[in-house]
């Protein structure tokens, strides 16, 4: 076996070894479990900084460390190549920090060390994610994700709101998990293989000669589509992600490490394969269009600052299936990389920044519903729209060729509009030119980091161009629509005097109402219970 090898087999492995330990014993030496857990995830993250820089040198790695011979042959290994890399270090980078965050945050509790060996096995479940070999590996990985963070959710089983949240992930899970191996099973039928280097060579040759596709191709790809919106909280199975708000907060950070992420990893992963189904990737797109749009609404209304960063992350997680679903696959990895360390820094200082989030909120609502607020909107979009035209016309950046560019660009604009109109409402002179000057920075910034993140991707996803049909065309429309009605709303919520907005804020506050179903379908498996939120 290589040192390559090696670095890139032993990150999983070591912190799925103190995940290990059984909790009893973890309780007892909580002072041995706490520095186990800040040493092994140190050195979990040189391991995947050295197994990066191994990429760079060597090139991809698909290597096969044991093979059972099971009804089905089953090579058990490891897939390394940039995509791996970059979740990898991601992720052990996030762990690390929620590691020590936890043995502070949970100082003194008996039950610490049990916290700390469910948190070493959920980072250890989620590399062997990432660095998966082939599809079995890769579901067992995803389930045995879901268990570590059932554990977590019920760390503190005494509170009956953790526990009825975490009963409704688990069967929202446990359908994600269905349709996983339904997929599996029909994966292997169609391509007589698990491994992945096999199924991607074979999916290449079908976009050759699409004739040839097996007619249950479509459906896996709609399969495996269905399996990541379940976890990553996308419509209609986001309603689990708000509630688990009663877990310590180190679990909320642990979860945009990668759990939250796991569904777009899935679609990026197996972005060849995907993409041989266009109509799964126009649902996604839709799908993931209508929970951005959704998340943004509900988030804008809710009191709670963790129940808001999670109706953001919502928004956010939906905004990357749309990338994913117009086939932006370098832009989604970029939404991935950046959501996963904003939003883990903002639960975890999430007790800290309730009164500056507040003050900021109540200044922005007074500069945007002020006098000069209506007036400024136009030239903050022309200047909004000069920011982005300049930063892409400057960087060798070619929309025509880039899937889903004008939506994208669309959805880039309004967010920098947002920027602008702040400073040129406020009547200052001073910071009209700064908020310009940041919209132009805001905008060369995101698109150099497209840049190398196309770039670092460009042999681990498709890039198979798909021919352009009325249903994109709708997808694309619809998509464009949604964000500018959204933007609209937002301009006018500072009319109070309209009735229709103070109704949609009712209903905006509960959700609109879309976990009743999930709601009661766990009252139906579990038993009734009276959760006090």
């Amino acid at each position: 076996m290589s040192g390559y090898c090696l670095l890139v087999a032993a990150p999983p492995v070591l912190l799925m070894a103190g995940g290990l330990i059984s909790s009893r014993w973890a309780n007892r030496h909580t002072r041995w479990m706490r520095r186990w857990t800040l040493l092994s995830t140190a050195v979990a993250l040189a391991l995947s900084a050295a197994a990066a820089v191994s990429l760079v040198v060597h090139g991809p790695l698909d290597a096969a460390l044991l093979t059972l011979e099971c009804p089905v042959p089953l090579n058990l290994g490891v897939y390394f190549d940039s995509l791996s890399a970059v979740m990898l270090v991601l992720i052990n980078f996030i762990g690390l920090i929620i590691a020590r965050y936890s043995v502070r945050y949970l100082d003194g509790e008996p039950t610490q060390g049990r916290f700390l060996r469910w948190m070493l096995f959920t980072l250890g479940a989620v590399l062997s994610l990432v660095v998966s070999r082939n599809l079995v590996m890769f579901t067992a990985a995803w389930m045995l994700t879901s268990l570590g963070l059932h554990q977590l959710l019920t760390h503190y089983a005494d509170r009956p709101w953790a526990v009825w949240a975490a009963r409704k992930k688990f069967l929202i899970s446990r359908l994600g998990d269905a349709m996983l191996l339904a997929a599996l099973a029909l994966t292997w039928h169609c391509f007589g293989s698990f491994d992945y280097g096999e199924v991607f060579a074979a999916s290449a040759a079908l976009q050759e000669t699409p004739a040839d596709a097996s007619p249950l191709v479509p459906l896996i790809g709609m399969l495996f589509v269905f399996g990541a919106m379940t976890k990553s909280a996308q419509f209609p199975f986001h309603s689990w992600l708000p509630d688990t708000m009663e877990t310590p907060t180190p679990v909320s950070a642990l979860m945009h490490a990668g759990i939250i992420n796991a569904g777009g990893f899935l679609i990026l992963r197996l972005s060849p394969l995907v993409s041989l189904s266009p109509l799964s990737l126009d649902l996604l797109a839709l799908g993931g269009a209508f929970t951005a749009l959704l998340g943004g609404l509900v988030m804008l209304t809710q009191t709670s600052v963790k129940r808001s960063l999670a109706y953001s992350t919502i928004a956010q997680m939906g905004f990357m299936m749309l990338q994913c679903g117009l086939g932006a696959y370098s832009a989604a990895l970029l939404h991935i990389v950046a959501h996963s360390l904003y939003k883990a820094h903002a639960f975890l200082s999430s007790g800290s920044v309730l009164d500056a989030a507040a003050a900021r909120k109540t200044d922005l609502q007074s500069v945007l519903h002020g006098p000069r607020a209506l007036a400024a909107l136009p030239a903050a979009l022309a200047a909004s729209l000069g920011a982005v035209g300049v930063a892409a016309w400057l960087l060798p950046i070619d929309p025509s060729s880039k899937p889903g560019a004008a939506v994208l660009g669309l959805v880039l604009v309004i967010a920098v509009t947002q920027l602008v109109w702040q400073g040129l409402a406020t009547g200052s002179r001073w910071l009209a030119v700064r908020a310009i000057v940041c919209a132009a920075v805001v905008s060369a910034s995101y698109f150099t980091a497209y840049l190398v993140t196309d770039r670092v991707l460009l042999a681990s996803v498709s890039h198979h161009a798909i021919a352009p049909s009325p249903l994109d065309a709708a997808v694309l429309g619809l998509t464009a629509v949604g964000f500018l009605g959204v933007f609209c709303l937002q301009a006018a919520s500072g009319s109070r005097a309209a009735p229709w907005l103070r109704s949609l804020y009712v209903h905006a506050l509960n959700g609109f109402y879309f976990d009743i179903p999930a709601r009661r379908l766990t009252a139906r498996v579990w038993g009734r219970i009276t959760p006090t939120p």
